[in-house]
């Protein structure tokens, strides 16, 4: 056997269009509000395509067995929801918090020109993404095992790898 096909959603860089919106919420303070919604078009796009993605596989993996048609629909729901959180929801709410409270602490604590306390407030956040992604991925792992996953799995089946 070969070795498996690379995931295009989840091993190259497509991987980062999910990032997009964290990127869109880091450069608030410096471009206009349609501009930063816009990157979340670009992000739940992504994990559109990554669950129809998944419920193709699950579609392909299952043609032989109609009773395991429900399998597509799992892929589907679970791929959707745990990006949503880990890709989106999440990271997107930490970096508009993060952003929005050291611009204010800039504010207060500096005598900064409000252009530089905003460069520095994007400079900022874009360097806490690669930091907050791996905390984020596993807290929505456990999560999901520790709920829905429940609802779902088979008996000894492990949860999908995302």
């Amino acid at each position: 056997m070969g070795a498996a096909e690379p995931d295009l959603y989840r091993d190259t860089w497509v991987r980062y269009l999910g990032y997009a919106n964290e990127v869109g919420e880091a450069f608030r303070p410096l471009v206009p509000v349609p501009l930063v919604w816009a990157s979340y078009g670009v992000a739940t796009a992504y994990v559109t395509a990554d669950a129809i993605d998944k419920g193709r596989r699950a579609a392909t993996a299952h043609a032989q067995d109609p009773a395991q048609v429900t399998r597509v629909g799992v892929a589907v729901v679970d791929t959707f929801i745990w990006q949503g959180l880990a890709s989106v929801a999440i990271p997107g709410v930490t970096i508009n918090r993060l952003c929005a409270a050291s611009l204010a602490l800039m504010g207060t604590l500096t005598r900064w020109p409000l252009s530089l306390r905003r460069w520095a407030t994007t400079a900022l956040g874009l360097a806490t993404i690669p930091l907050i992604i791996t905390p984020i991925d596993r807290s929505v792992d456990f999560l999901m095992d520790s709920s829905l996953r429940k609802l779902y799995q088979a008996p000894g089946e492990p949860p999908a790898p995302h």
